[in-house]
């Protein structure tokens, strides 16, 4: 692997810090016990990391996500990480009947309501509870399975209670690269990477993850134009449930 490849995301810390340090700093300033509270200290970090990074990541996925996620979502979405709600932009307003936006990151909230409110889902639609065993059509990740704790046994129990018989699972995550020399540098990076980007880990095969026993047929493929040496090496997987 190349080094250029392999140091390439340095590009990624440098602009992190751009963004994050010092809005970080003052808001340490002002509420000095954040910094005992690691895990709201990455959340308000990773905020501003995320706002400058998101319209340059959602451009980059455009097509991809237009040929996974719009002709497939329909009915109740829900979307899993929803970050500021782009994911919105790639749904059919007359198909869904509902959106759902799953967001931990609290500080994310406002955007997140008025970018899908521009997009014509109101608060009736987002940031709210799934409604129910099986009451989901749809279950939408994007460079979400790389953040969440325990992403193995989470897909299977939102597959198991909450996606409806006939319901899909579309996803669109940065990967394991199934080259060995580019999955050592994702490894070496990520404690790293995941201590500045609220728990983002670059080395998990979430594209192996998703249960296919429950699943009577699907696909993943790479990333159109994806570059072999690429540390975000990048899958997009169409599932449907028994």
């Amino acid at each position: 692997m190349k080094l250029s490849a392999a140091f390439g995301l340095l590009q990624d810390f440098r602009l992190a810090i751009q963004a994050a340090l010092l809005p970080t700093l003052w808001e340490i300033f002002r509420s000095p016990s954040l910094i005992f509270r690691l895990t709201a200290l990455s959340q308000f970090f990773m905020a501003h990391v995320w706002s400058a990074l998101v319209e340059g990541v959602d451009e980059n996925g455009r097509s991809t996500k237009e040929d996974l996620i719009t002709p497939n979502a329909c009915g109740v979405v829900l979307d899993l990480g929803a970050g500021y709600g782009h994911t919105t932009k790639y749904l059919q307003r007359s198909h869904v009947s509902k959106y759902i936006a799953l967001e931990p990151n609290v500080h994310m909230h406002p955007r997140l309501r008025a970018f899908a409110n521009a997009e014509g889902y109101t608060e009736y639609h987002h940031i709210c509870p799934c409604g129910g065993a099986h009451s989901v059509d749809a279950i939408i990740s994007v460079f979400t399975l790389c953040t969440i704790p325990r992403p193995q046994e989470a897909m299977a129990a939102l597959v198991r209670e909450v996606l409806k018989p006939g319901g899909q699972f579309l996803f669109y995550e940065h990967v394991l690269s199934p080259r060995s020399d580019v999955a050592w540098w994702q490894r070496f990076w990520t404690p790293m990477w995941q201590l500045a980007f609220d728990g983002c880990r670059l080395d998990r095969p979430t594209h192996l993850w998703v249960d296919r026993h429950s699943m009577e047929g699907g696909e993943a493929w790479v990333k159109d134009n994806e570059p072999e040496e690429h540390l975000f090496w990048r899958q997009a997987g169409r599932f449907v449930k028994r």
